[in-house]
């Protein structure tokens, strides 16, 4: 009986020192890398603009932020985005509302 309660005390032991190994040295994963990267990149931006751009950033191949940024008419997004929800539109019908729109946004006279 003896035998057996310092067996149990030595496994319970056993498991928590390797559950508290397990996460006092777990290294961010890309994804949590990935996010705090994303957010300290969109620090200066505020409402729509914020969560248009964490989207892309979040969404983007790769791990740099900096790759994520827009490349036409980024500050049409929110505009283009509002417009598909005044028509209701969600899905793939609100994508390519939004691609549409950004298009003509970056193709009109400046």
């Amino acid at each position: 009986m003896k035998h057996l309660s310092i067996a149990i005390a030595l496994g319970v032991a056993a498991l928590t020192a390797q559950a508290a190994d397990k996460t006092a040295d777990k290294a961010p994963s890309a994804q949590q890398s990935k996010m705090s990267s994303c957010n300290k990149d969109a620090a200066d931006k505020k409402g729509d603009e914020r969560k248009a751009f964490m989207k892309e950033c979040l969404s983007a191949k790769g791990g740099d932020a900096a790759s994520a940024a827009p490349a036409a008419a980024p500050a049409a997004s929110p505009a283009c985005e509002k417009s598909a929800a005044d028509k209701k539109l969600h899905g793939a019908a609100a994508k390519s509302h939004i691609k549409k729109c950004m298009a003509d946004a970056a193709s009109a006279p400046k």
